[in-house]
């Protein structure tokens, strides 16, 4: 990957970031929320994932940190439990695990009254996604692509039917909400059909799209271990 592409990566997605975390609130609706929620797990982060930022901030540490470092992070516990953390079924277990608990209806009207319980549901979703981001990009190289196509897919199904579960719910399942959409010209079960429809439509497409962009990136490095193969022969 380019340099260039990477500062640039890395630059729209702390944009994006700084923008999420500095802005007012926005959650006053369903919808507003969950476009919230899916700019921060499908745009900041798979743009900071893929801009590799660690490196850089490595190399802008004193040269005895940089060691010291280094050496904790090869120690058996900690690499073992970063290679058990990155693992992609493990990734994605843990960012399911977050998307869905966080959207119960009780944690859910729980971060709408609490500003640590707010924070807490936004980080739990950024970090998982940089985790589930990772894991698939970069945790056990190329090679590995294929199976990452399977954990888009799914991730994208997942997601998608805890958004149709929203869109056609009977009742409204965030009740904090009950009084908030009439300046939105919305009904609160409107407004959570249209949050449930982000969930499902927009953000689908985009596991989709990555899913597309790592299989074709599969293919074009078995075929290159194909001609590695040939040549070797």
């Amino acid at each position: 990957m380019r340099q260039g592409h990477s500062r640039e990566k890395y630059a729209c997605g702390n944009c994006e970031f700084a923008l999420h975390w500095q802005a007012p609130r926005m959650d006053s609706t369903t919808a507003c929320a969950m476009v919230q929620h899916e700019i921060l797990m499908l745009v900041s982060a798979p743009l900071l994932v893929l801009s590799r930022p660690l490196a850089t901030f490595l190399w802008g540490m004193p040269f005895e940190w940089r060691r010291s470092l280094g050496q904790w992070a090869k120690t058996d516990y900690i690499h073992s439990s970063w290679t058990f953390l990155t693992d992609p079924l493990t990734a994605w277990s843990i960012h399911a695990a977050a998307i869905w608990s966080w959207h119960a209806p009780f944690l859910f009207n729980l971060t709408l009254k609490s500003e640590l319980a707010h924070s807490a549901q936004h980080l739990s979703f950024l970090l998982s996604a940089l985790l589930f981001w990772w894991a698939l990009f970069y945790a056990r190289g190329r090679k590995a692509y294929g199976a990452g196509v399977f954990y888009l897919f799914t991730t994208a199904v997942h997601t998608g039917i805890l958004g149709a579960l929203l869109t056609f719910a009977p009742h409204i399942w965030y009740s904090s909400y009950s009084t908030t959409t009439q300046s939105w010209g919305l009904t609160p079960l409107q407004d959570q059909q249209i949050g449930g429809l982000i969930m499902w439509i927009p953000a689908s497409l985009i596991y989709l799209v990555a899913g597309l962009w790592l299989f074709a990136a599969w293919l074009k490095e078995s075929d290159a271990m194909l001609e590695r193969t040939g040549g070797a022969k």
